[in-house]
């Protein structure tokens, strides 16, 4: 019997850690979905809705049962985009605060969230696809 040649080097990852791996781009990919059809900005949403809390805590979770795979291109790329978002959530957040008294501020904290949640959404489902296709993420 030959053994499995594992993509791109390393180790073959176990299929639940695979399986594991899409439910968190899932989650993601839930959290960008309630941005775009609630009241809440996509990046609002992936950064403070409950799926990606609960995705980046799932990461966390089991980053070292990934490492040595290609898996653990993913969990990276997953845990980065995240506080990626949040880090400039909020320093939109705090660049419109002082004009937040004028009205403005609000308009620019809005405008400002957009590219974000259009990075967001990139990253999952570039993400999401190479996982799809077996391939590891490089930032």
């Amino acid at each position: 019997m030959s053994e499995a040649i594992p993509p791109h080097g390393g180790v073959v990852p176990d299929t639940s850690l695979v399986t594991y791996t899409h439910v968190v781009y899932a989650l993601h990919a839930l959290s960008v979905v309630m941005g775009v059809t609630g009241a809440a900005s996509i990046a609002g949403s992936f950064v403070f809705g409950l799926p990606s809390i609960v995705a980046v805590i799932m990461n966390y979770a089991r980053r070292a049962e990934a490492r040595d795979t290609f898996l653990a291109s993913h969990f990276i790329w997953q845990i980065r985009t995240f506080w990626w978002a949040l880090g400039w959530s909020v320093l939109a957040f705090v660049l419109s605060l002082p004009f937040m008294l004028i009205v403005i501020g609000f308009i620019t904290f809005a405008l400002a969230l957009i590219p974000i949640g259009i990075w967001v959404t990139y990253r999952v489902l570039r993400g999401w696809l190479a996982l799809r296709d077996g391939r590891p993420m490089y930032a």
